[in-house]
């Protein structure tokens, strides 16, 4: 079980994504874990082939519990007969039970693909060598699907192959099930409480003890509890200070109005993304204020994963990274901005997005916030926010006239940075939004 933020002890596992026999890849989502915040897409670190599921479906383990077992694989790879030119190479080809038919042929890159876009693999017909299924193939699913064309059978719910498989073994008709998991999907439970089987499956882990999904209500209790929690901890051992400057916008808008309006309106920046922009590349001229406060010392990060505050639907926040922020341009921070915001509130998170964040910004300015003073989420050491844009009067070069002005604040840990550091960073800021050309 990873530990996906300073404020979580424990999580409950909602659903396996991949089964015994599968063979994972660095960074493939293979399970779904609930949080006190949210539903977490949860990656391996390693190759290797899974030998044993340890925890059941409805089980809450703590952080540090093992979850699955994996080999290597190697015995596996020595054994088995050697391909001729022609064949795909074995970890590019895998087979995934489908609940309505044969094996379907793809690789664990397509799978996950199929799981992200809610395409039933048994009801695409593969394009590639020996039938296997393409990541074309899938995209032309998912897009006839949102068209509303039917193709190739009927449109089935979102579901795992580990769900497919237990339909297949009940016989359960997965357009009938109902599911609770992560956008709607259909999970292995959903699947055995539609015909009242027992669960399959190994028994969970030692000490592990199953529970029932929380109410809307008790979760978002759950989530203000663990919020002020970490904030009351945060105030308690973090020596904060606070510093906030003025900025002048007039460039940087005029400077987004002239590059949106060759644009087409879905891929348009909003001054958010600008905030965030000119906030990861200031972390370069400041790098003590993007790092870690760990064990009485503090820990620099190479990268810069600016954490973006979201509030979700339900009540409550959430800050995943988005990675590399000072290496992105202005339209993939955008795009990376949106889709963010989208998984987060369809609870579709990633471990590594919720685990990463070097330093926090929270952007209150569409709620008529006109300063931000934040609470630094540990162990990060620093925490910037933006409020609302608004017209006053401001002089430049002795004349006196109307400009568009933003509050920006800065919330740093005295142990790492002092007066002088934050300063530097925020007039760094500053410097950033008026020459939008460097951005």
């Amino acid at each position: 079980m990873p530990s996906l933020g300073a404020d979580m002890d424990e999580g409950t596992l909602v659903e396996w994504l991949v089964a015994p026999g599968d063979r994972v890849h660095r960074g493939e989502v293979v399970a779904v874990v609930d949080t006190a915040k949210s539903a977490i897409e949860v990656e391996v670190f390693q190759d290797g082939v899974v030998e044993e599921l340890l925890v059941r479906p409805g089980t809450t383990v703590p952080v540090g519990a093992p979850l699955a077992r994996l080999t290597d694989g190697a015995a596996e790879t020595a054994e088995a007969p050697a391909e001729s030119p022609a064949s795909p190479p074995a970890t590019e080809a895998l087979p995934a039970e489908a609940a309505l038919g044969g094996p379907v042929v793809t690789s664990p890159i397509v799978r996950h693909l199929a799981h992200e876009q809610g395409v039933e693999l048994a009801d695409v017909r593969g394009t590639g060598p020996q039938g296997a299924i393409t990541r074309a193939d899938v995209e032309a699913r998912a897009e006839s699907r949102s068209t509303g064309r039917a193709v190739q059978g009927t449109v089935r719910p979102a579901s795992s192959p580990l769900a497919r498989r237990r339909a297949a073994e009940l016989g359960v008709d997965l357009a009938g099930v109902r599911g609770s998991g992560p956008d709607g999907a259909v999970t292995v439970a959903d699947v055995e409480a539609a015909t009242g089987a027992a669960p399959a499956g190994t028994g969970p882990a030692a000490g592990a003890v199953p529970v029932t999904r929380a109410s809307a209500a008790t979760k978002a209790l759950a989530m203000r509890e663990a919020i002020g929690a970490l904030m009351a901890r945060s105030k308690r051992e973090i020596p904060h200070y606070y510093l906030s400057t003025t900025v002048d916008l007039s460039a940087a808008l005029a400077r987004l109005r002239s590059d949106n309006a060759t644009r087409s309106v879905s891929e348009r920046v909003l001054p958010a993304a600008l905030l965030l922009k000119a906030t990861a590349v200031a972390v370069r001229s400041v790098p003590e204020v993007n790092g870690f406060y760990v064990d009485g010392a503090f820990r620099p990060s190479a990268g810069v994963h600016l954490g973006v505050a979201i509030a979700l639907r339900g009540g409550g926040l959430v800050a995943p990274a988005i990675h590399d922020a000072d290496t992105l341009t202005l339209e993939e921070l955008m795009a990376a901005l949106k889709d963010l915001v989208a998984r987060a509130r369809a609870g579709r998170l990633r471990g590594s997005e919720m685990a990463d964040p070097t330093i926090t910004v929270t952007n209150l300015g569409d709620q008529g916030v006109e300063a931000v003073h934040g609470v630094i989420y540990p162990p990060q050491v620093a925490l910037v926010g933006f409020g609302k844009v608004v017209e006053r009067p401001w002089a430049v070069d002795g004349l006196l006239g109307v400009r568009p002005l933003l509050t920006a604040t800065l919330a740093a840990d005295h142990r790492v940075t002092d007066g002088h550091r934050g300063g530097l960073f925020l007039a760094a800021v500053e410097a950033l939004l008026q020459r939008p050309e460097e951005l």
